[in-house]
C-alpha cells in the first residue's frame, strides 16, 4: 500500500499537467460553442417562427434533425464526411483541424437547441405586450429589444443554464474524433503515456475538473437568474 502511495505521489506532477493541458482544450471547446451557438441559435428561432413558410419548415426540419439525432454521430460525420465522400480534407490536419471540425458540429447542434428555449421564451410573453407597442407606434425590431428582450431573458435562464451544464459534459464526447480533452488525457495513462501506464485514478480527477467547473457555472448563472427576479 506504501508503495502504491509512493508511486501516485511520483506520478502526481505529470498526471495533473496532463489533465490542466487537457481541460484547457475542453474549456476552449465549451467558450467556443457558446460564443457560436447562443445568437446562432437566436437566429435560427427567428427562421423557425418566420411566416414566410419555406424558410420556417426549412429551419424546423434542420432543428429536428440535429435533435433527434446524437451528437456523437454528428461529430464523426462532420469531420469524416468531407475526407471520405468529398475526398476533399477541409479540416487540415493534427489537433487544429480536429478542434474546428468538433467547434462546428458543437455550435450546430447547440444552436439548435437553444433556438428552441429562445422560441419558447419569445412566444411566452403576452401578445397584447406587442399590440400595445405598435399602437405606440414602435417598430418590430423596437418593441423586441425594448419590450421583450429583458422578458425573454428571465424566461429562458433556466433551461438555458441546464442546457449549459450539459454542454460541459457533452464536450467529452469530441474525444470520438480523438481531440485531446480532459477525459483523452485521463484515459491515456491506463495505455501508457509519459512512461506511465495500467493507472486508473486519473480518470477520478478528470470527475473532479468537471463538478468544480460545473460548480461555479451553476452559482454564475443562479446569481443571474436573481438579478432577473424583478422581471417577475
Amino acid at each position: 500500500m506504501q508503495e502504491l502511495i509512493r508511486q501516485i505521489a511520483e506520478q502526481m506532477p505529470i498526471v495533473f499537467r496532463s489533465l490542466n493541458e487537457g481541460f484547457g482544450q475542453t474549456l476552449r471547446l465549451f467558450f467556443v460553442t457558446l460564443a457560436g451557438a447562443l445568437p446562432l441559435g437566436l437566429v435560427i428561432s427567428f427562421g423557425s417562427m418566420s411566416r414566410f413558410k419555406p424558410l420556417k419548415w426549412l429551419t424546423r426540419m434542420l432543428v429536428g434533425v440535429i435533435r433527434g439525432t446524437p451528437l456523437m454521430i454528428q461529430l464523426l460525420i462532420f469531420f469524416y464526411f468531407p475526407g471520405l465522400v468529398l475526398k476533399k480534407n477541409i479540416w487540415g490536419s493534427g489537433e487544429a483541424g480536429r478542434f474546428a471540425a468538433a467547434s462546428i458540429a458543437f455550435i450546430l447542434n447547440y444552436a439548435c437547441y437553444f433556438s428552441e428555449i429562445y422560441r419558447g421564451g419569445i412566444q411566452g410573453i403576452p401578445v397584447g405586450q406587442e399590440e400595445a407597442g405598435l399602437v405606440l407606434g414602435m417598430k418590430p425590431s423596437q418593441i423586441f429589444f425594448r419590450v421583450k428582450l429583458m422578458q425573454m431573458i428571465k424566461r429562458i435562464v433556466p433551461p438555458l443554464s441546464n442546457e449549459i451544464i450539459t454542454l460541459v459534459k457533452d464536450t467529452s464526447l469530441a474525444r470520438i474524433i480523438s481531440l485531446q480533452e480532459i477525459i483523452w488525457a485521463g484515459q491515456a495513462f491506463m495505455k501508457g503515456s509519459q512512461g506511465i501506464s495500467g493507472a486508473i485514478w486519473p480518470l477520478f480527477f478528470t470527475g473532479v475538473y468537471y463538478l468544480v467547473w460545473n460548480g461555479v457555472l451553476s452559482w454564475l448563472l443562479g446569481r443571474l437568474e436573481k438579478k432577473l427576479d424583478y422581471f417577475r
